[in-house]
């Protein structure tokens, strides 16, 4: 392998620089040489031939935009001389065969997981509040305030910043510069206290800003998304508080529950301000519940359950030009580990699917999947262009910065962490997920919306891949964090789990690496190891609205 640059599909005419190239290098590919008229920093890539205006750009074996203007052989593209394109698809036969991985090595392996009532199994053990409502945010940060630290839930690294010095600097007289050179450091101290209720992983608050002045379908999404963690494996039981008169109405909660679990046996704890009457009362009613409800939880223990139990949400963010061909690939690699196994794969994002339609759609086991799958495409698309943010809009500063220059080569490379399996079923938010095997759930390509969502549809652990870094996590599931490349992993090493930059460097394959993900994902399904989003307390949780986000 030339660990300069790399190809990765035969069909593609440009390739990737896996390190910095400059200006009037050479560098050979197969026997091909490459003469460079200009820098092409890592991650970037330059064209195989020379392009004329409207000719076509493929990566990954797909159409991933056109060029601009004429671009000479070895020449970087750019924002400025290729536009995204992608091919059209339509449902057409079935490519639902598959080189299953040889998993021998982990039919008998398994993990120790909290069994729920429904028979899902759990990585984890929490208690979660809820509000119906943002009105009832302030309410759930007074519980959240009496409860975490006194219960030994605080953050089990809590940080110490030196602010008295800069206090001390400006009582003295200290001007503005002074100040701004003054050397302040963040100090890691252990939580003193311990857990009262040792076999409960913590106490999670789901604060949003929805529930009412949005539309009845999103009253709908929000009920259902809460349902999903209601109904969660990680979940031991939930306290909800509401208002009383928003969209969100608790009998919609319900009923978004029954749908998940028709004999829900959770306790569930409803509280109703109108109904009560004052704070005070509301609050202690909700304290007393939910000190009962942690009580309950703590009499549940980790018992032994087949790998098959483990629901893996697939996510990016931060991604970079490595992203598609070192993390993305080794996460597709440990799906379809997972998904010989019998478990259960949820990969998401749709605006982050654009350009792969095709194989996507030919992998669905049938017709309708594939049908729902392009109808769901096709309206989300067509939103997003009728609010003047298409698709083509989705790669941030830091993705174009990094080498993913169009959505389309942004999208192929995301696509990769859905391995190669057949697609099983096409889910529209934020519904559940039932069958085992890779499931594709309609969500924004926007990070934590979309991993907020992929827990709610029952991932009870959430591989998340980037390539610039990204701090986030989720309140009920482990996320656990991969880098795309060594030097993250080196530099934000407090908040990246697992480095796949071993493939870029050449030391790991991507089946070896996958492989040892997966490893690390029955670990930390058991208890084993805490994530870094752990952890550092990382638990975002933003719903979707469903007017465009992208």
């Amino acid at each position: 392998m030339n660990y300069r640059i790399a190809k990765v599909h035969p069909d593609d005419n440009v390739l990737v620089a896996l390190t910095n190239l400059e200006e009037g290098e050479t560098v050979s590919y197969n026997g091909n040489a490459y003469t460079l008229p200009s820098r092409v920093p890592a991650k970037h890539k330059f064209v195989t031939t020379d392009l004329q205006a409207g000719d076509a750009v493929y990566m990954y074996g797909v159409l991933v935009g056109k060029a601009q203007k004429n671009i000479p052989r070895g020449g970087i593209i750019t924002t400025s001389n290729i536009k995204h394109a992608a091919n059209t698809f339509k449902v057409g036969e079935r490519k639902i065969t598959w080189a299953k991985p040889d998993v021998s090595k982990y039919i008998d392996k398994t993990f120790l997981g909290y069994h729920r009532p429904d028979g899902k199994v759990g990585t984890a053990n929490y208690w979660i509040v809820i509000p119906m409502v943002f009105c009832e945010n302030r309410n759930i940060d007074m519980i959240r305030e009496a409860l975490i630290n006194e219960t030994g839930y605080g953050s089990s690294q809590q940080n110490k910043i030196e602010v008295s010095r800069l206090i001390d600097l400006y009582k003295s007289g200290k001007g503005i510069d002074a100040i701004l050179q003054a050397d302040v450091h963040v100090q890691k101290q252990e939580a003193k206290k311990s857990r009262v209720f040792p076999n409960v992983d913590g106490i999670k608050f789901l604060n949003h800003a929805g529930g009412c002045g949005g539309t009845r379908q999103d009253a709908q999404a929000l009920c259902g998304l809460l349902a999903g963690y209601i109904t969660h494996p990680n979940v031991a039981g939930a306290t909800i508080l509401s208002l009383g008169c928003q969209h969100a109405q608790v009998h919609m909660l319900r009923e978004e529950i029954q749908k998940r679990d028709a004999n829900f046996a959770k306790p569930l704890y409803v509280l109703e301000q109108q109904k009560i009457g004052t704070e005070e009362e509301l609050v202690s009613q909700a304290i007393k519940q939910t000190f009962a409800g942690l009580m309950y939880a703590n009499t549940i223990t980790r018992q032994r359950a087949p790998i098959s139990e483990i629901c893996i949400g697939l996510e990016c963010g931060g991604s970079d030009g490595f992203s598609g061909i070192s993390a993305n690939p080794a996460v597709g690699y440990t799906s379809d580990l997972l998904v010989a196994l019998g478990g259960k794969v949820i990969l998401s994002e749709f605006p982050e699917l654009c350009g792969v339609e095709q194989n996507l759609s030919d992998r669905c086991m049938d017709e309708s999947i594939a049908d729902r799958f392009g109808n769901l495409m096709q309206v989300y698309s067509q939103r997003a262009a009728e609010a003047g943010s298409g698709f083509d809009m989705n790669p941030s500063p830091g993705n174009i910065k990094d080498g993913l220059i169009t959505d389309a080569i942004k999208s192929a490379g995301a696509a990769k962490k859905g391995g190669t399996s057949p697609v099983v079923d096409v889910l529209d938010y934020p519904e559940p997920v039932i069958k085992a095997g890779l499931n594709l759930l309609c969500t924004p390509g926007n990070d934590v919306e979309s991993t907020t969502a992929e827990v709610a549809s029952g991932a009870n652990v959430v591989l998340f891949t980037t390539g610039l870094g990204t701090p986030t996590g989720n309140p009920v599931a482990p996320v656990v964090k991969l880098s795309t490349n060594t030097t993250l992993y080196n530099k934000m090493h407090d908040i990246i789990d697992i480095n796949t930059g071993t493939i870029i460097e050449g030391t790991e394959t991507i089946e070896q690496a996958g492989e040892r993900i997966l490893d690390y994902v029955i670990k930390v399904a058991s208890g084993e190891i805490e994530v870094s989003a752990v952890r550092n307390g990382q638990d975002d949780f933003i719903p979707w609205k469903r007017g465009v986000s992208l």
